[in-house]
């Protein structure tokens, strides 16, 4: 089964075609989100078009479209139901009418780290593994979670994906959903400078002239020994670790997946979650394993196939007579 998807990030979209588990073609472009999704799809069409093109195949070779957002989705509805800060003009969007009307193609979409965890549950660092909890360091702070081969959205579709939304710092910073407090303020890229500058230090620091100022920048000046980027890395990732607890606490899962762009410094990042879980979380039966994710950032791409024979229920059959 062949499958358009595209994983729409705050930074990045990242587009691809899924054949069985495999990319045949991928591609990236600037994501421009603060200037809406709409603008956006006539790029999508030539990128898929593009890759169609270099793998010698047609629309009409293709299942469905999958696509990962970064957002609450209402699956069943195939709309996006809120937004903050990225794509603003989504959830006035029809995709699945937009699909048809230009690929004559089934869409299903769903929230990217719920559909990254997917990923990782089927063909990636979960596999074999039916409890598990997934947390994306990116732009912000994304979770999801599997119980029991069973994957959790709830009856709003927020289920497990809100984990960078729960309050880590009583009365803290406020965040774009409207919490203060929230794990996403004390610990993500799009809160980093104002987190930055918080600290003792700053005014000196070497950070202060890094261009962008991102978590590649805070490990590379901690690792030369700049006081504040070791301040703000050490404190980042206790962050990441008790997030990684009060998902444990909440879903009792035997494995987390770190994934990612943040999780570049993975060699720093691994140890520190590690030791911090098995230092603070209570599970009497044993200890939480704690993985990398294997599959990068195509991890929502690679889902894509199970999300469309999931939600639009296509497969060969359905293909086979569309097929001239």
């Amino acid at each position: 089964m062949t499958v358009l998807a595209c994983d729409l990030g705050g930074t990045r979209m990242k587009i691809g075609v899924v054949r069985d588990g495999v990319l045949l073609g991928q591609a990236a472009a600037p994501a421009h989100s603060h200037i809406g999704l709409g603008p956006q799809l006539p790029l999508l069409r030539q990128i898929w078009q593009r890759l169609l093109d270099e793998n010698r195949l047609t629309w009409r070779d293709c299942a469905g479209i999958s696509v990962a957002f970064p957002s609450l989705i209402d699956a069943a509805a195939g709309r996006v139901l809120a937004v903050h800060g990225k794509y603003p003009d989504a959830p006035e969007l029809d995709l699945r009418a937009w699909a048809r009307r230009e690929f004559d193609l089934p869409l299903a979409i769903e929230n990217d780290a719920r559909l990254a965890l997917i990923g990782e549950w089927r063909v990636g660092a979960g596999r074999g593994c039916d409890n598990l909890v997934m947390i994306t360091l990116g732009t912000g702070l994304g979770a999801s979670a599997v119980i029991e081969g069973r994957v959790l959205r709830g009856k709003h579709g927020q289920a497990g994906v809100l984990g960078g939304h729960l309050t880590l710092r009583h009365g803290g910073r406020l965040c774009h959903c409207g919490n203060a407090g929230c794990a996403e303020t004390e610990a993500s890229t799009a809160f980093l400078r104002p987190l930055a500058e918080s600290f003792a230090g700053w005014a000196g620091s070497s950070l202060r002239r890094a261009e962008p100022l991102d978590y590649a920048q805070v490990f590379a000046h901690a690792a030369a020994g700049d006081a504040c980027a070791l301040a703000l890395r050490d404190h980042s990732l206790r962050v990441w670790g008790a997030l990684a607890v009060n998902l444990i606490h909440a879903y009792d899962p035997e494995v987390v997946i770190i994934g990612g762009g943040i999780m570049a410094s993975a060699a720093t990042i691994l140890p520190a979650v590690t030791d911090y879980v098995h230092r603070h979380a209570h599970t009497p039966w044993g200890k939480v394993r704690v993985l990398t994710s294997t599959l990068a950032d195509t991890a929502s791409l690679v889902a894509g196939e199970w999300l469309v024979r999931e939600q639009v229920g296509v497969g060969a059959d359905e293909l086979m007579e569309r097929t001239p």
